[in-house]
C-alpha cells in the first residue's frame, strides 16, 4: 500500500515529488510499480519487448492510483502499461520509469546564466530514450509547488505528467513518451500560494494561432550557416537601405485576409528586391496574443507567429529573401512583455521574469511588465533568444526595440516613482550589462550579423564595442535627425529660414555613432498622418516636398530605413488592420513617380560608393553650403575611400534658384545622377544637363559651377567621367 498522504496529494495534483512515488521502485520484495491513470478500469504491467504480462496493478482505495509488485524483476526492467479504459484498451509507456532529462553541466550553466543555447535544453524537445520516442520537457519555475505538462495527449489533466524538480537549478523536467510533433501543450503550475496557473512554454518553438494560447511541439529548427555574402552586405561600409514591413498589413487577399509566409515570399520579396532595397526589417514576428500590439507585446519569443504559417514557412520566407539578395532584420523586443495570464508574468506565482517592485517592473506607458535583468536566468533567456533567431533561422540582424526604456530606471516616470541604482543614479546597470553581453555573444558566435538599437537619448557609446565601454551595437537609429528633419519638412517653406539649424545641427553629432536614418512606422501612426500628409502646401508641393525629403535622406550620411507605403506616398495614415492603398498606383501617376524615385534612389545609393562607403566616418562628409538661410538651400559632398565624390544640393523652397553658383573640389564636367524634380518622378522638369566648372573659387573650393536649382528638390552631381 502507498501512503495515504501521497495518494491524496497525487489525486489533488499537489504532490511536489511524483517521481518519489510513481514509476518503478526497488523494494525487498521486488520492483514496486505505481501509476496514476485517471479513468482507467484496469492496469497491467507487461514486458516492453515481448508484451508478456508481468503483474496486475491494484487500485489504491477509491483513487486512480494503481500499484503492485513485479517479483524478481531486474532494476533495468523495461515495461509498459496495458490499460483498459471504459471503451478501449491501450499500451502506454510509463513516463516515471525514465531518468533525468538534463545533465549536470547543463543545469550548472543554466543556473549560472551562462548557457549560450538554453533553447537546446529548455522547452519541448523530440527525443528517443531507451528506444522510446517522445518529448523531453523542461521549464524554469523555482518557486512552484508542482509543475505538470498538459496537452491533448493527457486530456489536459495536470495529474498525468507531473514533473521532476531539479532543485539545484529550479528546473522541472519530464520525458513524456507518445508525445510528438504537432501536439499542443502548456505547463500547469501550482504556485506556493496554491494558485493553479496555465502557462505557455517560454521556449516554445511554435504556438497555435490566437486566440488559442497553447504551444505546439515542433522540432528544433536546424542550424543555418551565414549565407555567402551576407556578412559583407551587413558591413559598415556597405549600402544598407531597409524596407520596414508589418507582415499583416503590407498586402492582403480575398478582401481582408493575411498573406501567409510563403505568399509573402512570392510577393514581398521580389517587390523589395526590384525596388532596390538591401534589407527587409520585419515588425516583431514572435508570437503575441494581441493583433493591435503589432507584435510589440510578445508571449512566445522563440516562436514565429502562427498568424502567417508554420516555423517552416517562416524559414522558407527568410531563405527566399536571401536567395533574392535581401537581408532580413527582425524587430526584437527584450524590454517588456504583456500581462496576459498565459504569459511570463508571475510565471510560477512570483515575479520570476519581471521585477517584483512595480516601480521597476511595470511600464506605465505600455501597461506591460519589465524584464528583471538582474536575474541570471532572465538574461540567459534573452541572450539565448537573440542567438536563436540568428543561428536557427539565418536572420541577418536584430533591431532592438525601446533601448532607452531599458537604460534608464526613471524612463517615463515622475520623481519618486522609480528606484535608483546602487549608486543612487538613474542608469539601469543590470540592463546595460545584459545589452553588452547580448552584443558580445552575437559578435563572437555570429560574426557578420548586426544589432541595431532604437535608442532616443544621448547615452554614450551605443555603437562602441563592449570592450571599449560601449553597448556594442553595430548601428543606432538616429532619432534626433528624424525628429528634426520631419519637424523642418512639416514647416511651411516660407518660414523654413527661421528653422535652418534643424537641418545643420545633426551634423554636429552625425559621426559620434554608426547611424541608421529612420522614417519608420512610428512616424505614420497615432494621428501623425502619413509621410505624404505631413508635407505642407498644395498637392503638388506635398509630392515635391516628399520627393525632396527622400532625396535628402538618401544623400545624408547614414544607413536608410523607410516604412512600407512611404515609397509610393501612401495618403492615409497606416492602419494595421488593412492593406496598404495599392490602388493609388493605378489611378495617379504622381504615386507611380514617387515609387520610381525611391527605386532609383536605391540604385544610385548602391552604385556610388561615395553615398555609402563612409557613412559612419567624418571623412565621408563635407559641407559646401550650410549658411544659405534666406534661400533654404543646402549643399554637401559625400566621399568614398578612393576619393570619388558625389555632390548633393537640396532646395527646401518651391522657388527655382537661377544662376546658383556652387563650389566644387575638382575641375571638369559635371552631370546629374539624381534630380527629384525630374518629370518621370512627377516633378516640374527643371534640369541642367552637363555643366562645366570654371576657375572661380567658391565655398572654399578652387572651382565652381553655375546651375539652376529646381524647386523643392534634391539634385546629386558627379564628374561626367564617373
Amino acid at each position: 500500500m502507498l501512503p495515504e498522504a501521497d495518494i491524496r496529494a497525487l489525486m489533488r495534483a499537489e504532490h511536489g515529488d511524483p517521481f518519489a512515488v510513481l514509476g518503478p521502485h526497488r523494494t525487498a520484495d521486488g520492483l514496486r510499480v505505481s501509476a496514476l491513470l485517471p479513468g482507467a478500469r484496469e492496469v497491467a504491467v507487461v514486458h516492453a519487448g515481448s508484451g508478456d504480462p508481468l503483474a496486475l496493478l491494484t487500485r489504491e482505495g477509491n483513487s486512480d492510483v494503481f500499484a503492485g509488485l513485479v517479483p524478481a524483476a531486474p532494476a533495468t526492467l523495461g515495461y509498459r502499461f496495458h490499460v483498459r479504459w471504459a471503451h478501449h484498451s491501450a499500451e502506454l509507456e510509463d513516463p516515471y520509469r525514465f531518468g533525468p532529462v538534463l545533465g549536470d553541466t547543463d543545469l550548472w550553466l543554466l543556473a549560472e546564466g551562462t548557457h549560450l543555447r538554453p533553447w537546446e535544453r529548455l522547452g519541448a524537445h523530440l527525443r528517443e530514450i531507451d528506444g522510446v520516442r517522445g518529448v523531453a520537457f523542461a521549464v524554469w519555475a523555482p518557486n512552484a509547488r508542482r509543475v505538470s505538462v498538459v496537452g491533448d495527449f493527457n486530456q489536459w489533466d495536470g495529474r498525468r505528467h507531473a514533473m521532476r524538480l531539479r532543485r539545484e537549478a529550479g528546473i522541472w523536467e519530464i520525458f513524456a513518451p507518445h508525445v510528438s510533433t504537432g501536439d499542443a501543450y502548456q505547463f500547469e503550475i501550482l504556485s506556493a500560494q496554491g494558485e493553479v496557473l496555465r502557462k505557455a512554454d517560454p521556449f516554445a518553438f511554435s504556438a497555435r494561432r490566437r486566440p488559442d494560447t497553447a504551444c505546439v511541439v515542433q522540432p528544433l529548427p536546424a542550424a543555418v550557416k551565414m549565407p555567402a555574402g551576407r556578412a559583407e552586405a551587413n558591413a559598415r561600409g556597405a549600402p544598407m537601405s531597409i524596407y520596414e514591413v508589418h507582415l499583416g498589413s503590407w498586402r492582403r487577399k480575398n478582401g481582408n485576409e493575411w498573406l501567409d509566409y510563403r505568399e509573402l515570399a512570392a510577393t514581398l520579396v521580389p517587390y523589395a528586391r526590384d525596388m532596390g532595397f538591401t534589407h527587409l526589417e520585419l515588425l516583431p514576428v514572435s508570437e503575441h496574443p494581441f493583433d493591435g500590439s503589432w507584435g510589440y507585446q510578445p508571449v512566445g519569443l522563440y516562436a514565429p507567429t502562427a498568424r502567417f504559417g508554420t516555423p517552416g514557412d517562416f524559414r522558407f520566407f527568410v531563405e527566399a529573401a536571401h536567395a533574392a539578395g535581401l537581408g532580413v532584420i527582425l524587430d526584437w523586443v527584450p524590454a517588456h512583455f504583456p500581462t496576459d495570464a498565459h504569459g511570463l508574468g508571475r510565471f510560477d506565482g512570483t515575479a520570476l521574469y519581471e521585477y517584483a517592485d512595480p516601480r521597476e517592473g511595470f511600464h506605465n506607458d505600455w501597461k506591460t511588465l519589465i524584464f528583471n535583468y538582474a536575474r541570471n536566468e532572465v538574461r540567459n533567456y534573452l541572450v539565448g533568444n537573440a542567438l536563436y533567431w540568428l543561428e536557427r533561422y539565418g536572420i541577418d540582424g536584430l533591431r532592438v526595440d525601446a533601448v532607452a526604456s531599458m537604460l534608464y530606471r526613471d524612463y517615463s516616470r515622475a520623481p519618486g516613482e522609480w528606484v535608483p541604482n546602487a549608486e543612487g543614479g538613474r542608469e539601469n546597470f543590470e540592463a546595460i550589462d545584459f545589452l553588452r553581453r547580448m552584443n558580445h555573444v552575437v559578435g563572437v558566435e555570429r560574426p557578420g550579423a548586426v544589432t541595431i538599437a532604437e535608442e532616443s537619448t544621448s547615452f554614450p557609446g551605443v555603437t562602441r564595442p563592449p570592450g571599449h565601454g560601449g553597448l556594442g551595437f553595430h548601428y543606432k537609429w538616429n532619432m534626433g535627425w528624424m525628429n528634426d528633419t520631419l519637424a523642418y519638412a512639416g514647416i511651411d517653406p516660407l518660414h523654413r529660414s527661421h528653422h535652418h539649424r534643424q537641418v545643420t545641427f545633426g551634423l554636429m553629432y552625425a559621426h559620434t555613432e554608426n547611424f541608421v536614418l529612420p522614417f519608420s512606422h512610428d512616424e505614420v501612426v497615432h494621428g501623425k498622418g502619413s509621410m505624404f500628409a505631413r508635407m505642407p502646401g498644395d498637392v503638388w508641393q506635398q509630392f515635391a516636398g516628399l520627393r525632396n525629403l527622400y532625396g535628402y535622406q538618401w544623400a545624408y550620411p547614414g544607413k536608410k530605413l523607410l516604412f512600407m507605403g512611404g515609397e509610393f506616398a501612401q495618403v492615409a495614415e497606416w492602419n494595421a488592420e488593412r492593406s496598404l492603398d495599392w490602388h493609388l498606383l493605378t489611378h495617379d501617376g504622381s504615386h507611380q513617380g514617387m515609387r520610381r524615385l525611391v527605386r532609383d534612389l536605391n540604385n544610385v545609393y548602391r552604385h556610388f560608393p561615395a553615398l555609402h562607403q563612409l557613412d559612419c566616418e567624418p571623412e565621408g562628409f563635407q559641407w559646401l553650403v550650410h549658411d544659405d538661410v534666406e534661400q533654404s538651400v543646402f549643399a554637401f559632398i559625400r566621399r568614398a575611400r578612393d576619393g570619388a565624390f558625389v555632390i548633393a544640393v537640396c532646395n527646401f523652397t518651391p522657388m527655382v534658384r537661377h544662376a546658383y553658383r556652387l563650389g566644387v573640389p575638382t575641375p571638369g564636367s559635371y552631370k546629374e545622377i539624381m534630380n527629384t524634380d525630374n518629370i518621370v518622378y512627377g516633378g516640374s522638369g527643371v534640369e541642367n544637363g552637363l555643366l562645366d566648372s570654371d576657375a572661380t573659387p567658391w565655398h572654399g573650393m578652387p572651382e565652381s559651377l553655375v546651375m539652376t536649382v529646381p524647386p523643392l528638390a534634391t539634385v546629386m552631381w558627379v564628374l561626367a567621367e564617373c
